[in-house]
């Protein structure tokens, strides 16, 4: 049996390797997510849009972040990915059938009330859990 001062110990031993800050911001969980949906099937020669939109988790000031998208994969002729500061947009015509894959990486950073005296090792003031995120999709072409 672990006695109760062994868990108060324990966690203040803890709190010395990491600031309460950043411990609450992990039990309140703010992290930045990606649409976790299916794309819409395509056909080819016609028109096709989809949007994937980003958001953090738990976070009633989201906009006031920037959002950073990266994407690897590729998409078939006629078809293209555009950024629209919160949403990764695919449009266009696709011209061939087939499977695609690819992968949505997203990173934030907060623009307002941000003080570079703030960060430090063991805290990055910024009120997130995590401040980046991935998510794969997979496009179908008919």
């Amino acid at each position: 049996m672990i006695r109760p001062l062994s868990i108060i110990l324990l966690l203040l031993s803890f709190s010395f390797v990491t600031s309460c800050q950043d411990i609450l911001e992990c039990v309140i969980n703010r992290h930045p997510r990606l649409d976790d949906k299916r794309l819409v099937t395509a056909l080819v020669d016609n028109f096709y849009f989809d949007e994937i939109r980003a958001d953090i988790k738990n976070e009633p000031r989201d906009n006031s972040y920037y959002y950073y998208f990266s994407i690897d994969g590729d998409l078939p002729r006629g078809l293209e990915f555009f950024i629209d500061y919160r949403s990764v947009i695919i449009e266009g015509t696709p011209l061939e059938t087939g499977i695609y894959n690819f992968t949505i990486r997203l990173s934030v950073e907060q623009a307002n009330d941000y003080y570079e005296e703030c960060e430090n090792q063991l805290n990055d003031c910024d009120g997130l859990c995590d401040d980046t995120t991935l998510q794969r999709y997979r496009l179908v072409v008919q």
